[in-house]
Protein backbone atom coordinates (compact mmCIF):
# COMPACT_ATOMS: atom_id res chain seq x y z
CA UNK A 1 0.00 0.00 0.00
CA UNK A 2 2.98 2.34 0.87
CA UNK A 3 3.87 1.98 -2.53
CA UNK A 4 0.49 2.97 -3.60
CA UNK A 5 0.63 6.02 -1.93
CA UNK A 6 -2.07 5.10 0.01
CA UNK A 7 -0.27 4.09 3.28
CA UNK A 8 -1.18 6.66 5.09
CA UNK A 9 -4.88 5.22 5.18
CA UNK A 10 -3.61 1.95 7.02
CA UNK A 11 -1.54 3.38 10.10
CA UNK A 12 -4.02 1.75 12.03
CA UNK A 13 -5.41 -1.26 9.93
CA UNK A 14 -3.22 -3.77 12.47
CA UNK A 15 -4.86 -2.35 15.69
CA UNK A 16 -8.02 -2.52 14.04
CA UNK A 17 -7.63 -5.61 12.96
CA UNK A 18 -6.15 -7.07 16.02
CA UNK A 19 -6.72 -10.23 16.64
CA UNK A 20 -8.82 -11.63 14.09
CA UNK A 21 -5.64 -13.89 13.01
CA UNK A 22 -3.87 -16.21 15.14
CA UNK A 23 -0.09 -16.45 15.33
CA UNK A 24 0.49 -18.67 12.57
CA UNK A 25 -1.26 -16.59 10.31
CA UNK A 26 -4.61 -18.45 10.03
CA UNK A 27 -8.08 -17.00 10.65
CA UNK A 28 -9.30 -16.83 14.03
CA UNK A 29 -12.85 -18.27 13.88
CA UNK A 30 -12.67 -18.84 17.34
CA UNK A 31 -12.29 -15.31 18.51
CA UNK A 32 -14.26 -13.29 15.38
CA UNK A 33 -16.92 -14.38 12.85
CA UNK A 34 -16.03 -13.86 9.11
CA UNK A 35 -18.74 -12.26 8.25
CA UNK A 36 -17.84 -9.90 11.14
CA UNK A 37 -14.38 -9.50 9.85
CA UNK A 38 -15.52 -9.32 6.25
CA UNK A 39 -17.89 -6.19 7.28
CA UNK A 40 -15.34 -4.56 8.81
CA UNK A 41 -12.67 -5.22 6.47
CA UNK A 42 -15.43 -3.65 3.86
CA UNK A 43 -15.93 -0.33 6.07
CA UNK A 44 -12.36 0.53 5.79
CA UNK A 45 -12.00 -0.33 2.02
CA UNK A 46 -14.99 2.19 1.75
CA UNK A 47 -13.49 5.00 4.20
CA UNK A 48 -10.33 4.58 1.81
CA UNK A 49 -12.77 4.95 -0.95
CA UNK A 50 -13.99 8.42 0.43
CA UNK A 51 -10.89 9.65 1.14
CA UNK A 52 -9.52 8.76 -2.04
CA UNK A 53 -12.49 9.04 -4.78
CA UNK A 54 -14.95 11.13 -3.13
CA UNK A 55 -17.49 8.11 -2.84
CA UNK A 56 -18.02 4.90 -1.03
CA UNK A 57 -19.19 3.36 -3.54
CA UNK A 58 -16.04 2.21 -5.03
CA UNK A 59 -15.90 -0.48 -2.34
CA UNK A 60 -19.21 -1.61 -2.98
CA UNK A 61 -19.58 -5.45 -3.53
CA UNK A 62 -16.12 -6.45 -1.66
CA UNK A 63 -17.84 -8.40 1.12
CA UNK A 64 -20.45 -10.15 -1.68
CA UNK A 65 -17.10 -11.17 -3.45
CA UNK A 66 -15.50 -12.33 -0.12
CA UNK A 67 -18.23 -14.01 1.20
CA UNK A 68 -19.69 -15.71 -2.21
CA UNK A 69 -16.20 -17.37 -2.73
CA UNK A 70 -14.39 -18.12 0.39
CA UNK A 71 -17.64 -18.77 3.17
CA UNK A 72 -19.52 -20.81 0.67
CA UNK A 73 -22.44 -17.75 0.90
Amino acid sequence: MGRLGWGGHFGGLAAQLDGAFGADGTFAHDRLRFVDFVDDVEELLEEVARRERGDEEAADGFEEYVLRHYAGE
